[in-house]
């Protein structure tokens, strides 16, 4: 049987926002393993000036994001779909080992395919540094 990721294209609004908040359980979960599970076996990511391909390397990239990345959460918002594409917008916090504190924004383009894994991700990021009384996620 084929690896299927519920719910599947082509996406209604109310679809595109639960697969959006599936995404953002994943990544706050901050489980590699569990996060690749959603991309094809060869999805292909630009994640600011990396790119990533496959799921060996996005377990990876992100065991090494969440190494340099501490006490990190994140949300993500709608922005738009069609059938098999979803936009959105987000914003994460997370602090360096060397206690400084950042907010990143961006955007991501997400294409699935018919059985709702993601094939392709884009994300253009942005990091702000931040104090931490200015933290917005607890």
């Amino acid at each position: 049987m084929m690896e299927q990721k519920h719910p599947l294209p082509p996406f209604t609004l109310e679809t595109a926002k639960e697969k959006i908040q599936m995404a953002e359980d994943a990544w706050n979960s901050q489980d590699p393993e569990k996060v690749s599970k959603a991309y094809t076996i060869d999805s292909e990511w630009r994640n600011r000036d990396i790119f990533v391909n496959g799921r060996v390397e996005i377990v990876a990239f992100l065991k090494e994001k969440w190494h340099k990345e501490l006490n990190y959460k994140l949300k993500k918002e709608y922005w738009a779909h069609t059938d098999n594409r979803i936009a959105v917008r987000f914003e994460y916090e997370y602090q360096t080992k060397e206690g400084n504190w950042f907010r990143a924004y961006g955007n991501e383009n997400w294409e699935f395919d018919e059985n709702g894994l993601m094939a392709k991700r884009y994300a253009s990021i942005n990091d702000l540094p931040i104090k931490e009384e200015d933290r917005k996620f607890r």
